[in-house]
């Protein structure tokens, strides 16, 4: 039974009186009714729409095909027009009128006060804080939006649109669920008892068209010498783990570094959340699977990894690196499946290895120290650290090599790093700049045929005349 269905079951329950003998206490309300947003003041306006949307649903023939949009469109814009035309005393212009059937529209077909937001390109984030308060990020900055549900049970109802065609649940016993959306959108859900201020929606959005190294390269993001370098690393199968911070853009550099891959190569990514667009036809995609109702039939991303191992991977991609899959990623890495990739959080590259280095202890294997920096060192090849900017801009601030190890430690080693020049109009500026070190795994890429300038690390070329 779904959580909506269960919230109306208990609210349909009659009131019970406290006065006569021997009567039960009354009943306690729901948390989630506790806990309710005030509702905003309802309209007439809001009164004609939720009758309209009450006839229409009653009236669409049941056997209509829900995934023919087009048809399914037409028929509520002719009972739309039936039963308003039924409304007494009700005259609308025609822009409201238009604004009330795309509402309807989205409620029947959509995610209801959602659709409009997730149709405009220029939203990054979209963040429901109850039922009342809809906060949205376009362009690096977040702002508030007059968009909003009526009730608390609306919102119930538009993220039980979203979890059900995924086999997911959000309920009392589960109240939290990462899903998607069709067309790949990333979504966290936390309800009551857990979120005070009501069921709160995170959606982070994805562009129609994948954004593309040309794209990051204008936005200033990094530079093209990083690009050719980057491109080569991959073609190279070298090792490489994305760090930064949350919406920093890991996701999005992974995508642009795996379009990188060879096409003739297989590819196997593991996700939560199926958050990857590769771009190759050979590409096999895996998603973990959460508990059950019964507390049963979990699938772990780790489980995944082990299971990659047997499917004839060229390249594996795990979206995240956050638990004891760590382990079982590096153990790929040091095993023949070079030119792996994943991502951590992490403040920098030196963070993003003592991570690591937690994630594989949380395995439960006695492990000594110094044998989980050995695996590491021995596994990963380059850091990419993101990190985002004051101006909300996504900038490349430090790429470091992963050398080997000297005693108990691993040595890292600069390639490029951000170089801040201060603040106009708002915008951060600055640029990648290399140190001037050619790092020790150029002899990896050469094997493969692919000579990066010296130029490119900031090195006189006269240097190897």
């Amino acid at each position: 039974m779904s959580l909506l269905k269960r919230i109306e079951k208990k609210d349909s329950s009659q009131p019970m009186t406290a006065g006569s003998v021997g009567a039960p206490p009354l009943p306690v309300e729901p948390l989630v009714r506790q806990r309710q947003t005030p509702a905003p003041p309802v309209d007439k306006l809001t009164e004609l729409r939720a009758r309209l949307l009450t006839k229409i649903i009653a009236e669409l023939d049941p056997k209509l095909d829900i995934g023919r949009a087009d048809d399914l469109r037409r028929s509520i814009e002719e009972l739309f027009n039936r039963f308003l035309a039924e409304e007494p005393d009700v005259v609308l212009g025609r822009i409201e009128r238009q604004r009330l059937l795309e509402q309807l529209t989205a409620e029947i077909m959509g995610f209801g006060p959602l659709e409009p937001l997730l149709r405009d390109t220029s939203i990054d984030e979209i963040m429901v804080n109850g039922p009342n308060m809809i906060y949205i990020e376009r362009h690096g900055k977040i702002e508030r939006v007059p968009a909003r549900f009526d009730s608390e049970m609306h919102v119930y109802r538009i993220i039980d649109r979203i979890v059900a065609p995924l086999g997911r649940r959000v309920d009392e016993g589960q109240p939290y669920v990462d899903a998607r959306l069709p067309d790949g959108s990333r979504v966290n859900v936390i309800i009551p008892p857990l979120a005070l201020n009501g069921p709160t929606v995170t959606i982070r959005k994805f562009a129609k068209i994948p954004l593309t190294s040309e794209d990051l390269i204008q936005k200033g993001a990094y530079t093209r010498e990083f690009d050719e370098f980057v491109k080569a690393c991959v073609k190279a199968r070298l090792n490489i783990v994305v760090s930064g911070g949350t919406g920093t853009g890991k996701t999005t550099l992974l995508n642009i570094f795996s379009s990188y891959i060879p096409t003739d190569e297989r590819i196997i990514t593991i996700e939560d959340a199926a958050e990857l667009q590769l771009r190759q036809e050979h590409v096999i995609t895996l998603e973990s699977r959460p508990k059950n109702i019964e507390g049963k039939g979990e699938i772990t991303r780790g489980d995944l990894v082990i299971n990659a191992l047997r499917m004839r991977p060229d390249r594996i991609l795990v979206g995240e690196c956050r638990s004891a899959e760590a382990l079982d990623m590096l153990q790929a890495m040091n095993t023949g499946h070079e030119g792996s990739m994943t991502t951590v959080h992490a403040n920098s590259p030196r963070d993003g290895l003592h991570r690591l280095e937690t994630m594989v202890l949380m395995a439960g294997y006695d492990l000594p120290l110094k044998a989980i920096r050995e695996q590491i060192s021995s596994a990963l090849d380059l850091v990419v650290q993101l990190e985002r900017m004051r101006d909300g801009s996504r900038k490349i601030v430090n790429v470091s090599e992963v050398q080997g190890m000297e005693g108990d430690v691993i040595i890292t080693q600069e390639i490029f790093r951000w170089e801040p020049a201060g603040m106009k109009d708002g915008k951060v500026l600055g640029h990648l700049k290399p140190t001037g070190i050619r790092p020790k795994f150029i002899e990896k890429i050469e094997a493969q045929s692919i000579f990066l300038p010296p130029t490119i690390f900031g090195m006189d070329p006269r240097f190897f005349q």
